[in-house]
């Protein structure tokens, strides 16, 4: 599954236990945000590679894991709360825990909006709820002229259950905006707009229940596959996007006050 290798494969139970393992480990993690209940880590580029990973994690004291799985999969719920989406949906099936999907979302000016295209899978083992992601190319959906198109090397988010209304959630990403971003909006992103989302997922999770018994309450597609219309299609149409062979646009000159305090990296 890694960005090396041009063969699009469904992530099997080995690459979510690697998943799971880097979420839980701070070995190689340098610090570098931390108050009570949020903490987050950044991990240095390896040699070779232009992006370092990033993993936050936030405990959160009166959501059900299961109420966060369920907000992560549900895009109907998402253009309710994620003031940065432009356009999201579901492209094709794969398997009943994959598919391939399409989100753009908009950038503070001058920054350009982006996009991307990810093969998605989910994960659930013993009240560990999992969603990963990384970039793929789909012949339907090339880059287009007016969005940059970013690029998934691995992305993701390991959901714990800790009680019946309680879990601990970490999202893990590594991820190549494209641009040439200054080093203040890496920095920014990291150490401010990540803790600043989660306590917005954790929000739009407190109000979920309700919404979604409104909302076509029983039409969950990640639990039920019964459910899920999507067309299927075949690995075959599929190619690894990699970050090289994407125009870069030259935002580098950008300065931090510019910026705001919106999103400007997405998972």
């Amino acid at each position: 599954m890694s960005a090396e290798r041009d063969v699009v494969q469904v992530p099997d139970d080995l690459a979510f236990a690697s998943f799971r393992e880097q979420c839980e480990s701070i070995q190689g993690w340098q610090q570098k945000y931390s108050k009570p209940g949020v903490e987050v880590w950044v991990q240095a580029a390896s040699e070779g590679k232009g992006v370092h990973r990033i993993k936050c994690r936030t405990e959160l004291k009166d959501v059900s894991a299961e109420t966060v799985y369920d907000v992560l999969h549900d895009n109907e719920y998402r253009y309710k709360w994620d003031k940065q989406v432009i356009k999201t949906f579901d492209i094709a099936r794969l398997t009943v825990n994959a598919d391939i999907g399409y989100y753009s979302w908009k950038c503070p000016s001058p920054l350009k909006d982006r996009d991307v295209i990810t093969l998605r899978s989910w994960l659930v083992i013993d009240k560990n709820y999992m969603i990963i992601n990384y970039s793929v190319k789909h012949p339907d959906y090339p880059p287009q002229k007016d969005l940059v198109r970013a690029v998934s090397i691995l992305t993701g988010y390991l959901v714990q259950s800790t009680g019946s209304k309680s879990c601990n959630l970490t999202y893990m990403a590594e991820a190549d905006p494209r641009g040439s971003l200054p080093k203040w909006v890496i920095n920014k992103a990291s150490q401010y707009l990540a803790p600043k989302v989660l306590k917005r997922l954790h929000k739009v999770c407190l109000k979920y229940p309700e919404w979604k018994g409104k909302n076509r309450p029983d039409f969950k597609p990640w639990l039920y596959p019964e459910q899920n219309s999507l067309p299927t299609m075949s690995l075959d149409v599929l190619s690894i996007q990699h970050a090289d062979s994407l125009e870069n646009i030259d935002e580098s000159a950008l300065s931090e006050g510019n910026g705001s305090d919106d999103e400007v990296l997405k998972g």
